[in-house]
């Protein structure tokens, strides 16, 4: 059994399917994911898209159709029997699956941790309890789960193998209709509907905002493969500001843009892979925040600034990620160009503490040697 609830999951998780049938070709695979493992061959019980949330709020509201999946997985136990279960970050509703697994004898390997670092520690006991063995992704995961006596590997992070660029800049520029003589900005709203929601009019404002400052200006939007393109247009129908929207190449948009606006998350670490200026945005509801300021132990929110430890790129959290501050941040990135260039240089830095390539066939490894 294979589980992702979320859409990098659902990548590190078919990447790591593949990796494991490149050395045993007999092996099957069932559980939870998107189109990613499916083409990897996982028989799915369900799509990750339907279960990824962001926020309290939107928790409750899917409530009902994710325990009827995991009853639906528990009781798979008893059927299918499988020989081990990956769990692969999603964590209130995998620690669960992982208790459950153990109470039967099934070994569990969780790959991509769970952020005990950063809010409920109380969950590393759970882990200690259920989990067989931790492969982490992030360097100093692996120091924080050793001294709690957690069987853990640090196993470089997958998307060292992910992030590349197919063309040259001129060649992208071409391709999405871009101009050379503009200055260009990403837009990556996310990659869940919820929180598109809240973070796109917010971007969109400051798009408005750069336009009125800085001529020529263009902006493009890589569409998410969770989301549908119609329900992001209905949104950008709403503003007066032109946005090309590109369906596929996110890492090529990424790479040709002269600065980014992203919501935190994966997108933001795939930024600093391709050492793209950027502005960190985040939105949740009122509720998840004030819930969430109370439990959350970490100076920053966004990937690259926890994997340096310091404050790399701005992160505009709530209230504070008004479209006049986006505005003010890009903007600065784009017109004074030594601080998009110190940025770049903490990039590279950061890059180089999170291993080398092939954390999935590292992984693969130690799924194997649970197996044997």
């Amino acid at each position: 059994m294979i589980v992702a609830g979320e859409a990098s999951g659902d990548l590190h998780g078919g990447n790591l399917v593949r990796a494991m049938r490149e050395k045993e070709q007999g092996l099957s695979f069932y559980g939870v994911g998107g189109a990613r493992m499916k083409a990897a061959g996982v028989d799915l019980f369900a799509d990750a898209a339907d279960m990824a949330v962001v926020g309290l709020t939107e928790a409750v509201f899917k409530l009902p159709a994710v325990l009827r999946v995991m009853r639906h997985l528990k009781a798979s136990f008893k059927k299918e029997r499988p020989d081990l279960v990956i769990l692969i970050d999603y964590p209130d509703f995998n620690l669960l699956l992982a208790r459950a697994a153990k109470r039967r004898g099934i070994p569990v390997l969780y790959y991509i941790s769970p952020q005990v670092w950063a809010w409920r520690k109380s969950r590393i006991a759970t882990i200690k309890k259920a989990v067989d063995r931790m492969a982490v992704i992030l360097p100093f995961e692996e120091a924080f789960y050793r001294e709690a006596g957690v069987d853990v590997t640090f196993v470089g992070h997958p998307l060292l193998d992910e992030v590349r660029k197919k063309y040259s800049r001129q060649e992208a520029l071409n391709r999405f209709g871009l101009r050379d003589d503009a200055i260009t900005v990403g837009i990556l709203p996310g990659s869940r509907r919820s929180e598109v929601s809240r973070i796109l009019p917010e971007m969109l404002r400051a798009c408005g905002i750069l336009s009125e400052k800085i001529s020529p200006i263009q902006f493009v939007l890589p569409l998410a493969g969770t989301l549908d393109h119609d329900f992001v247009r209905n949104i950008l129908r709403q503003f007066p500001v032109t946005v090309n929207v590109i369906r596929d190449g996110i890492y090529d948009v990424v790479a040709v843009s002269d600065a980014v606006m992203v919501a935190s998350g994966t997108a933001a670490l795939e930024a600093a892979l391709l050492e793209t200026p950027m502005v960190v945005v985040y939105k949740v509801s009122a509720l998840s925040y004030a819930i969430g300021r109370r439990f959350i132990r970490v100076d920053h929110i966004c990937l690259p600034n926890l994997i340096a430890g310091k404050r790399v790129v701005p992160e505009l959290v709530q209230n504070e990620a008004t479209p006049e501050r986006i505005a003010s941040e890009v903007r600065e990135l784009v017109v004074r160009r030594g601080k998009a260039r110190e940025m770049k240089t903490q990039f590279a830095e950061i890059r180089a503490k999170l291993g080398s390539p092939g954390a999935s066939q590292r992984t693969a490894e130690i799924a194997f040697g649970i197996l044997k």
